[in-house]
């Protein structure tokens, strides 16, 4: 659920207050630095004790990492504030102060604590989330390695790397990397992508494949825009009544949360963009958050056209430049930080705006320890620091909805595209129909076929979009009806044509395509289903006059993949761009006028309560893509369940006709944001320990959930709808509640059961975002 507002106190549904846990004197003192309270990077929620040595006290701060003996080792910890009267009498020394100053603030202190409380893991791994890693280890290197692929290596046959694919699976890759990307790449791009290490490169540049060359990294400062900056737009009506309105809130003691609703093209961003000049104004600076760095570089040229002072920070980032960056945002000489969700722990001083854009987006959420919303820790960082929080959205999560409708955020709609123009009408395709006309089955409907024609030959672009990768997505024969299934995982594995190899996308298992059914040796191997590359291919046959480009996780591993890509489409090297959801979102070209959805029920299917949300979300973001410019647009949906209300609302561009029919069946099911949930996953190699494990915990929990007063509802355990990812056999338990403090009163009760152990390996996510 959303974290508190600005204007509030954290609320008592939350189970901590997030002030740090200090000790005074009884004289309301602050305590003597005789005893450091210090937390350690692993899964427990606990704070040890150790004594000050005199000629360490003047220069230990808390934020600070020191040299601790833990266990029969040395580790290094956070300092996180001091106490006179330490929880042991058997207290040992620290060893050394690593850091000069503080690597996080008091307010961030609070935050980690919080954040370590509510998402169920410890404060020191909250507190490593904080520091990027670049920062911890204090990289000195300046130079880097990259790699050029000789012509040799791309004029490699598919027969070599099929050979080479057996014995040296990893250099192989390798190569297929140079042949997707014959331009000078980084070394530990291709490393990080392949997993073939320097001694393998240094192997076939031996053998003429390739050649390595050591180049200075530039670690300077975070450069300043130095070129004349571009003046603000006019605002249209609407645009001025939202920003007169964010000013007043900027102006006033409680600055708040703001739920801007505009429809894709209706200028939120330069809201956002005139917003920050405020701020600047006034002194302060801004946090602006985006779904994924690597997808918005038009957002990002159109920050630093405005403004001096701007670091981009994520984690793709070389790692001199990252350290760089974060320093001149902790030492003051940036004014506004970009970046994805990470960003929102920048050590930026004096923060006044932050804003998240497409605050829908489930990549606002991490999927590992700690498992945190950026958009919960932006609002609990603005209650801190008194900012105001813009959360910007076609198509706001339900949760946030439902604060705005309660009067938690304040909202503000803009429902018209700039110039007047009009939403691009959609056409919905029963693909059902389809096949039964046609009497078999295309992957392009004859709708869509006739649209693309018309657009391409009045020279407009076309966009279609397409959220499942590769080739065919399951390989079966056709005699005995068996599915080639992942050894160590229980899915499908994916055939990748261009790679001629398949893969499996939970634990990248990779094997060649049978030649033979492996259960009845027949031949009838049938290749199923439908990815991008398969759509590529259908594509170049039926337009073989137009050039079309692919992005999705396949084709754009490479850093800055995904600019260049989106550079060579605007200028109009490319007339079809064919992509998974990262073209969904945060693209503006006016030359678009077809926008084709290839199938929307790839998310309905999925076995998850937000299926019908995501459908509609993405539907209605990648429509928005057309329709931009002077010449109009359409869309075309195909799709199989062409009547499910997520479908017909987003044609209908009706954000309030679904919000209101899905959110009828979250409230009888008591699903977010009527409730609260928490997923407890357990995994082993052994299926019978995890079965075991998951029913004892599971048992606790029902134990709990019926004592009086405690409305908690335990669903499970069962079998996860991915039973087994990587060779671990996976159950989860499912923790419903009407406020946060039930769950994470019930967790506590089987805290003792949920520590890390060799058998059962349990992950507690609060607020989960995947179900699979």
């Amino acid at each position: 659920m959303p974290a508190s507002l600005p204007n509030q106190n954290p609320p008592s549904t939350y189970p901590i207050d997030i002030r740090p846990e200090t000790h005074t004197s009884p004289a309301n003192q602050p305590p003597q630095k005789l005893y450091a309270e210090v937390v350690v990077n692993i899964p427990l929620q606990k704070v040890f004790h150790y004594r000050v040595p005199p000629h360490l006290q003047e220069n230990l701060e808390a934020g600070m990492r020191v040299r601790i003996p833990f266990g029969n080792k040395i580790t290094t910890g956070f300092c996180v504030g001091f106490t006179d009267t330490p929880c042991t009498d058997k207290t040992k020394d620290l060893i050394s102060i690593i850091d000069k100053e503080p690597l996080i603030d008091d307010i961030m202190l609070k935050i980690t604590r919080w954040l370590s409380s509510h998402y169920c893991c410890g404060w020191g791994e909250a507190i490593s989330a904080v520091v990027p890693p670049v920062v911890r280890s204090r990289i000195k290197e300046k130079w880097n390695t990259f790699v050029r692929g000789n012509p040799h290596a791309l004029a490699i046959n598919q027969e070599t790397l099929v050979q080479m694919k057996t014995r040296a699976p990893k250099q192989a890759k390798a190569l297929e990397i140079l042949l997707e990307h014959p331009d000078e790449i980084s070394a530990k791009e291709v490393i990080r992508i392949s997993g073939c290490k320097m001694p393998g490169l240094r192997q076939l540049e031996k053998k003429g494949f390739l050649t390595l060359e050591n180049k200075l990294q530039d670690a300077a400062n975070t450069p300043r825009n130095t070129d004349q900056l571009q003046q603000h737009l006019t605002l249209t009506q609407e645009q001025q009544k939202a920003f007169d309105t964010i000013c007043k809130r900027l102006e006033g003691p409680k600055p708040g949360v703001l739920l801007l609703h505009g429809i894709t093209g209706s200028g939120k961003t330069e809201i956002y963009l005139q917003s920050i000049t405020k701020v600047l104004e006034q002194g302060r600076k801004a946090i602006y958050l985006v779904p994924e760095i690597s997808l918005t570089p038009q957002t990002i040229q159109r920050i630093k056209a405005r403004f001096h002072k701007v670091a981009v920070l994520h984690s793709s980032l070389l790692g001199t430049v990252h350290q760089s960056q974060w320093n001149d945002i902790k030492d003051g000489r940036v004014d506004i930080v970009i970046g994805a969700r990470s960003s929102i722990f920048a050590p930026l001083k004096n923060v006044g705006l932050i804003i998240i854009d497409e605050e829908h987006e489930n990549t606002y959420k991490q999927e590992n320890n700690p498992r945190y919303n950026a958009r919960d820790i932006a609002i609990l960082r603005a209650t801190r620091e008194n900012a105001m929080v813009i959360m910007g959205t076609a198509t706001p999560s339900l949760e946030s909805y439902d604060q705005a409708r309660k009067g938690n955020y304040e909202k503000i709609v803009l429902s018209r595209r700039i110039g007047e123009r009009q939403l691009p009408p959609v056409d919905i395709v029963d693909m059902g129909e389809e096949v039964r006309k046609r009497r078999g089955f295309n992957i392009i409907s004859q709708r869509l076929q006739y649209y693309m024609n018309q657009s391409l030959a009045r020279k407009e672009q076309v966009i279609l979009f397409l959220n499942r990768r590769g080739f065919a997505p399951y390989i079966n024969c056709k005699r005995c009806g068996f599915v080639l299934k992942c050894q160590r995982c229980d899915i499908p594995m994916t055939f990748h044509k261009k790679l001629n190899t398949i893969l499996c996308h939970y634990c990248h298992a990779e094997t060649r395509p049978p030649e033979s059914c492996p259960d009845c040796l027949a031949s009838n191997i049938n290749y199923r289903g439908f990815g991008t590359e398969k759509i590529e291919d259908e594509i170049r046959n039926k337009f073989p006059n137009y050039q079309i480009i692919r992005m999705d996780s396949d084709t754009m591993r490479v850093r800055d993949s995904h600019e260049k890509a989106l550079t060579a489409f605007e200028q109009g090297e490319f007339q079809i761009l064919l992509g998974t959801q990262m073209i969904a979102k945060g693209l503006d070209f006016p030359n678009v006028t077809l926008v084709g959805v290839i199938s929307a029920d790839t998310i309905l299917n999925l076995p998850d309560f937000r299926a019908g949300e995501r459908t509609f979300q993405l539907i209605s973001q990648v429509a928005g893509r057309t329709g931009r410019g002077t010449k109009g647009g359409r869309v075309v949906v195909q799709s199989y369940n062409p009547r499910h209300y997520s479908i017909t609302y987003a044609a209908a561009h009706d954000y309030e006709g679904f919000a209101g029919k899905e959110l009828e069946y979250r409230k009888q099911l008591h699903y977010p944001p009527f409730g609260n949930l928490a997923r407890i996953i357990l995994r082993s190699p052994h299926e019978d320990k995890t079965k075991e494990k998951s029913a004892l915990v599971a048992g606790k929990l029902k134990e709990i959930a019926r004592t009086p007063g405690n409305h908690l509802e335990i669903l499970g355990p069962s079998p996860a709808p991915v039973t087994r990812i990587n060779n671990l056999f996976r159950w989860h338990i499912l923790l419903k509640a009407q406020n946060n403090s039930s769950i994470h009163n019930a967790l506590q009760g089987i805290a003792d059961m949920l520590k890390p152990s060799k058998g059962v390996q349990t992950m507690v996510d609060v607020d989960p975002y995947m179900m699979l």
